[in-house]
């Protein structure tokens, strides 16, 4: 295939890639390019885009096609993160990804890190409540001298804590208390991850 052909397949890819995740809420890159890849009939990897590519045309789509709707339906999903964070504040939460960085839309996941000394606290804490969950694993990249696996990226597996809420999926990954000092990447370009804390949530919400 020419290389124009090529370039053009990938920017199709990422397009309709980006599209899935501002319409249907898909937080996975991985996912939502190889989707996007069959449906374009892309056979060969190498011809799908990176995250970064996916994420500009995520932001280019949110400002194209949802700007009425998109600012809005964020600020929702920041308040009930921040709802959320309040209520789960004994276990020090901070708020990341997409929802924090802007990007997220209706349906995105809402992706929030605990820092705990007990797990078991956190599942009694949420079964008093009578907030149902699901608990599973995330491996996250992160910035220390852990564990590497076969890509020699740096592993670290957590607890993940699933609570279905109105405005839609809220992942808590359970670090341990000391991890404060490690960064996790991101997922679009490998840079350290933010993270805000109850206070910082406070004041993006009250910049609009």
């Amino acid at each position: 295939m020419a290389r124009e052909n090529l370039e053009h397949m990938r920017q199709l890819i990422a397009q309709s890639a980006a599209r899935m995740m501002a319409e249907d809420g898909i937080s996975d890159f991985s996912y939502a390019k190889k989707k996007a890849g069959r449906q374009v009939g892309a056979t060969d990897n190498s011809v799908l885009p990176s995250n970064a590519e996916i994420e500009a045309e995520l932001k280019l789509y949110n400002a194209l096609y949802l700007s009425d709707e998109q600012p809005e339906n964020l600020r929702n999903l920041r308040k009930n993160a921040l709802f959320t964070m309040q209520m789960l504040e004994k276990f020090n939460p901070h708020l990341t990804g997409s929802v924090l960085d802007g990007t997220a839309s209706a349906g995105s996941e809402t992706h929030i890190h605990l820092f705990a000394d007990s797990l078991k606290e956190l599942e009694m804490f949420l079964l008093n409540l009578d907030i149902p969950f699901e608990t599973n694993e995330k491996s996250y990249r992160i910035m220390n001298d852990g564990k590497r696996d076969k890509k020699g990226d740096n592993r670290k597996k957590v607890p993940l804590f699933t609570l279905e809420m109105d405005t839609g999926l809220i992942k808590l990954s359970v670090f341990e208390v000391d991890d404060m000092r490690v960064s996790t990447k991101r997922a679009a370009d490998g840079v350290n991850a933010e993270r805000a804390d109850i206070e910082s949530v406070k004041e993006l919400l009250n910049q609009v």
